[in-house]
């Protein structure tokens, strides 16, 4: 071998390392025109440069002018195939080798591998066993585990652990690490263990490994023995620890051990960093976050798009949404995850429409959302029930495929079971090719919202039918549908079976149906004997609920007992004064109302104002009660009496109680019919088309009164009206609605 051999194959490995492959095709023209005849060496380390750096046209040119290949020539070209996948000419390369060793046969078994292509990588393992077992070595066997435990054949791993047996490679550290990572990754962890133990040297990947595998398990009290087991650690060893710690929900050990391994002034990586601020968002340790991104800056992390991701997800979890936004903005560099993290923070932090223009800057700076982002999104679009944008991303998850992923077509179903399309919903969750605990959650969930108890108990059992296992959402549906249904009895046995048969502990939400179940049905003093029992006490949607019944059945005793209970949690809350006060004035003691309106002023306590808003062209126009600030005003009002008018001639009567003032009763009936979903139901009439739903929003609860004109005005224009309130979906169609007469 010459010198000027020697002097070209450094350049070309200098090359490879630096990925300049302009530089290696010059330097293979300088051998051209210098060298007339090439040694075989030199052509080899051609054809590797040329494969290493992706160049497999050139890799074989060079390869097939080299006047007589040896093993390693070969070898060089079958495995440049081999790792860039192109699996038809490593076949033909591998059956047309004069002679085969080891390296080939790992080559090609390497190959197929890469592709998840199980049949045939064990077809070329038996081969290879066939050509003599002196050509087995441990890259064989690891690389058969690995294929093994990413493709979950554990059969298979144990088939090839006893052949690792069989021919001597029980003590190799290299086969026992992926061994060990594949029954850990199966859930055989005990076998794993059993690898480790009987491995007699063992090298810190192999406890990294272990202590990896017990914690994938959460065992996490045998990883913190191995942990302090070890002689030497390294950061890798500490990382570790700290992400499992993280993973099983251990976040202030997680937190600690960053803290000490920082003591011990190891250096730290991106997935430390990570991990540690997952933990800190996990508690919403804002404190500690601050600090780990004081040290991140420090240690010169920042433009990590892992740790990035990381910090905008933490402060994001930490409800500090204005510095999440500070930090991404600042980010050199960010994919999909860095976008997700802001986007979802948004989302969970109220913002909804901002997470939905995070998700359209996404893709204006040219990042595809993969299928948690469009779920985030679309979750985001069922929290402000914008059908409209919601159905755009529809259509974006059917044209790039990410509809066959469980978390969008879920996210799909809430969507329109938020916007009041359930049969759309529910037209989705059929079409489904696999469904979860989630994606029936989902649908029982929007039935609940309509009243339809009926349909959503019908569900819930088809989903026990089917084996899943329902959630404590699942059970607010189901408890709420009984609710609205005045499923009194059926109420009380998916209560109690919460507990005796799916092991479910109930929480708040689940006494507060329990009460309304009964306050609705007019068992108010059950419904306060119920309350006396609960193991908690009521929060304020439950002492607001008992209260709305007694204003219903005008029970004042009871009503006055929610009332100062309701006053005591939440002294600043004016739904207690409100709904005591109606109570009061559809009894006509005006004193009483007068008396709670100074309380509420002396207290500072205000109502908050009702508005309903509804959508038309991309734009939301919002109304309050006697709102003159639409330009379409006159129209409105002019729509407004005109449908009175009919009202009254098809028998609709107002109810004057749900008025709180003491004036005349000509002045009440012009206060109802001007509040603020009538104003945005007309604003529909006048200007959605015939044919269409007229789709409302309300921050508050429809009172009494709008829910009997609005089943009226259905009848009359015949039109469907849906009404969103604080409290659940009214399709109004034909005079009637969805919720039936348990309002």
């Amino acid at each position: 071998m010459s010198s000027n051999s020697n002097y070209y194959c450094s350049l070309l490995k200098f090359c490879t390392e630096t990925r300049n492959r302009s530089q290696a095709k010059k330097i293979h023209c300088h051998i051209l025109r210098t060298i007339k005849d090439p040694e075989t060496f030199l052509l080899n380390n051609l054809v590797n440069a040329y494969g290493k750096l992706g160049d497999l046209t050139y890799a074989r040119n060079v390869f097939d002018k080299i006047p007589q290949p040896n093993l390693f020539s070969w070898n060089t070209i079958l495995f440049t195939y081999s790792k860039s996948g192109n699996l038809s000419d490593m076949n033909d390369i591998f059956n047309r080798m004069p002679k085969r060793d080891g390296v080939s046969w790992n080559s090609l078994i390497s190959g197929y591998a890469s592709r998840a292509l199980v049949t045939d990588a064990v077809k070329g393992y038996n081969s290879m066993l066939g050509d003599g077992a002196a050509n087995l070595n441990r890259i064989t066997f690891s690389t058969m585990l690995i294929l093994s435990s990413s493709q979950g054949c554990i059969d298979l791993g144990r088939q090839i652990h006893g052949q690792i047996v069989k021919f001597g490679f029980g003590s190799y550290v290299f086969v026992g690490c992926p061994l060990m990572d594949m029954y850990s990754k199966a859930g055989f962890v005990y076998d794993a263990k059993q690898v480790f133990d009987e491995t007699p040297e063992r090298n810190l990947v192999m406890y990294n490994t272990m202590i990896t595998g017990f914690l994938r398990c959460g065992m996490v009290e045998y990883s913190w023995s191995l942990f302090h087991s070890m002689r030497e650690k390294d950061p890798i060893s500490w990382t570790t620890m700290i992400t499992g710690l993280t993973q099983n929900g251990l976040y202030k050990e997680a937190i600690d051990l960053f803290r000490e391994m920082r003591t011990e002034g190891l250096v730290m990586d991106q997935f430390t960093f990570g991990s540690m601020l997952t933990a800190c968002g996990g508690l919403m340790a804002l404190k500690e976050g601050k600090q780990a991104h004081a040290f991140v800056i420090r240690t010169n992390h920042m433009d990590n798009v892992f740790v990035g991701s990381a910090l905008v997800d933490m402060y994001c979890k930490c409800k500090r949404i204005a510095f999440a936004e500070a930090v991404f903005k600042r980010m050199t560099h960010k994919n999909v995850v860095s976008w997700t993290a802001l986007l979802v923070g948004f989302g969970q932090n109220g913002y909804s429409e901002e997470a939905i223009r995070v998700f359209c800057d996404m893709q204006r700076n040219g990042i595809n959302p993969d299928y948690y982002t469009l779920g985030s999104v679309i979750s985001s679009c069922a929290n402000l029930a914008s059908l409209e944008e919601g159905s755009q991303f529809h259509g974006q998850a059917l044209v790039s495929g990410l509809f066959s992923f469980t978390t969008v077509s879920n996210a799909l179903v809430t969507l329109y079971s938020k916007c009041g399309s359930i049969e759309d919903a529910n037209r989705l969750f059929n079409e489904m090719n696999f469904r979860d605990e989630v994606s029936w959650t989902a649908l029982v969930s929007g039935y609940a919202q309509f009243g339809k108890a009926d349909e959503t108990i019908d569900l819930f059992q088809k989903m026990l039918a089917h084996g899943l296992k329902p959630d404590e959402v699942t059970f607010v549906g189901v408890l709420s549908a009984c609710s609205r249904a005045g499923l009194v009895e059926k109420g009380y046995q998916y209560f109690e079976s919460m507990v005796k048969e799916h092991g479910i502990m109930p929480v708040v939400d689940h006494y507060t149906c329990m009460i309304d179940l009964l306050s609705r049905a007019g068992r108010l003093e059950e419904a306060r004997c119920f309350i006396n029992k609960m193991p908690m006490p009521p929060d304020a949607i439950g002492w607001s609920t008992l209260l709305s019944s007694c204003r219903l059945h005008g029970n004042l005793e009871v009503g006055k007992w929610a009332a100062a209970s309701l006053q005591e949690l939440e002294p600043n809350n004016p739904a207690g004064y409100i709904l005591l006060s109606s109570i009061y004035a559809a009894k006509g003691k005006w004193d009483y109302v007068s008396e709670l309106r100074r309380g509420m002023r002396d207290k500072g306590v205000r109502k908050e104002p009702g508005c309903s808003w509804i959508k038309y062209k991309g734009k939301v126009h919002i109304f309050s009660a006697d709102d003159q600030t639409s330009p379409f005003s006159d129209q409105i009002y002019a729509e407004l009496d005109k449908l009175n008018q009919k009202m009254i001639e098809e028998g609709y009567v107002p109810d004057l109680s749900t008025v709180l003032h003491d004036v005349e009763e000509s002045e009440k009936k012009k206060m109802l019919n001007y509040h603020s979903e009538r104003l945005a139901i007309a604003f529909g009439l006048i200007f959605i088309p015939p044919g269409l739903p007229i789709r409302i929003v309300k921050n508050l609860r429809v009172c009494g009164d709008c829910h009997n004109a609005t089943k009226y005005i259905s009848k009359i224009t015949q039109r469907e009206i849906l009404v969103r309130d604080a409290v659940r979906f009214h399709l109004f169609k034909d005079g009637t609605c969805s919720c039936g007469d348990f309002w």
